[in-house]
């Protein structure tokens, strides 16, 4: 790790003018707005309270960790799939309170990163395990993505959209987030969310499929509408598990944050701190009707194109977002997005998420030859996607989280082969 006097980013124009520090805390909530406020608009959450629960939880988080950590929390795109499935089975006021439960689970990783170190993490949830979990969370509801890009609802039951004008639309904002994200450079490419919506959006009000009567009725200045959880053992049950993966992910994002600045952040503040920080704003984001948050690698990207790396900047994202919350009109434009705009993007959503856990996979090198590796992989997989239930109605393990949990006990109750390279292919 760089020490801080061999960071390119010690001295930049950001450091002392509170007025740039404003300026650049803007570009960071432009920066995180889509995919900020794409996770509420598929999931069926309020967007102000997404901004709200952001820019709060940004400052939780900045709070536990001493400000020190130049990091951006919003909504997590991990959760994504496990909400839909949870809304539809137990509603969201059950979902928000599972949701809140999993930001607790955080403070649990955090007292034993503290009492074990930071391999802790790695140790009991390996690639092989956190793998195929990521795997099922991007897949299991694909055939939302595709609903929805045909013009459908979510459940593919009713066909609210004409299906060609559905499909064009779809087609559009999935090209142009696909052209974003291959070829785009700069800011283009920390945007590329963002772009797929405006010109899917474009390409909707072209063939008018849009209705945007409510935003000239909503208020400008109103309350989020915050939703209050409610407690459902099963919600809880199947969530909790899906925490592990942004878990993982976060690990990931401190350590990119820390070789961007120069600075060893695992090390200080410290992996507990960070942990506890982000299950703290998740569950807060919970408790009042907001979506679970994460650290934003978006972010992290455009530090690496700014230089900016003063936390004062995400101290001021974090309040823009607050102030963006409390306008109705805001979330009047975002709730009137139609269906195939945002079906288009979640066929390349879902399916990137497949594929990051995929990567987790390739990556660590793990062997899937070896027998061991192969039954926790394939045991996982098809459990998680293939829509088995084990238990009754008041405790039952299901999907995601029975995913993750066949792969952890799996992983813990086979032997190692010792004749195969666990690090590395034959």
């Amino acid at each position: 790790m760089a020490s801080e006097t061999d960071s390119p980013y010690q001295h930049n124009p950001y450091k002392k003018s509170r007025l740039k520090i404003a300026i650049a805390g803007g570009q960071m909530l432009f920066v995180a707005f889509g995919a900020l406020v794409l996770v509420p608009i598929l999931t069926g959450i309020d967007p102000n309270v997404a901004m709200f629960t952001a820019g709060v939880g940004t400052l939780i988080f900045q709070v536990v960790t001493r400000w020190q950590i130049p990091i951006f929390l919003g909504s997590s795109f991990a959760f994504i799939a496990p909400i839909l499935y949870s809304v539809e089975i137990w509603g969201m006021p059950a979902t928000l309170g599972a949701v809140a439960v999993a930001g607790m689970f955080y403070l649990f990783l955090s007292l034993m990163v503290k009492l074990r170190g930071s391999g802790f993490l790695y140790r009991f949830f390996p690639p092989v395990v956190v793998g195929p979990v990521i795997m099922v969370i991007g897949l299991s509801l694909a055939h939302v993505a595709v609903n929805m890009a045909m013009g459908k609802t979510g459940d593919g039951a009713v066909q609210i959209y004409e299906p060609t004008k559905a499909i064009i639309v779809a087609a559009v904002s999935l090209g142009t987030t696909m052209l974003f994200a291959v070829f785009g450079n700069g800011w283009f490419r920390l945007v590329t969310v963002l772009g797929g919506v405006i010109c899917g959006l474009c390409m909707a009000a072209f063939l008018d499929i849009t209705d945007f009567s409510g935003v000239t009725t909503a208020a400008w200045f109103s309350a989020p509408s915050f939703v209050a959880p409610e407690w459902n053992f099963n919600a809880i049950l199947f969530m909790v598990p899906v925490a592990v993966a942004p878990a993982i992910e976060h690990l990931g994002d401190i350590l990119a944050i820390s070789s961007v600045v120069g600075k060893d952040y695992v090390e200080k503040p410290g992996l507990h701190r960070t942990l506890m920080g982000d299950g703290l704003a998740t569950s807060f984001a919970a408790l009042v009707g907001g979506p679970p948050n994460t650290t934003y690698s978006e972010v992290t990207g455009a530090i690496m194109l700014t230089k900016i790396v003063n936390p004062q900047a995400m101290t001021w994202a974090a309040g823009f977002a607050i102030a963006l919350a409390f306008l109705g009109k805001l979330g009047a434009v975002l709730g009137s997005i139609p269906g195939p705009v945002m079906g288009g993007i979640m066929v390349l959503l879902f399916g990137s998420i497949a594929a990051v856990g995929l990567n987790t996979i390739v990556k660590a090198r793990v062997n899937i030859a070896a027998p061991r590796n192969l039954v926790i992989v394939a045991l996982a997989l098809v459990f998680g996607l293939g829509e088995l239930k084990l238990g009754t109605d008041m405790f039952a393990l299901q999907g995601v989280s029975l995913a993750a949990i066949t792969a952890a006990l799996l992983n813990f109750v086979l032997p190692e082969d010792c004749h195969q390279d666990k690090n590395h292919y034959p």
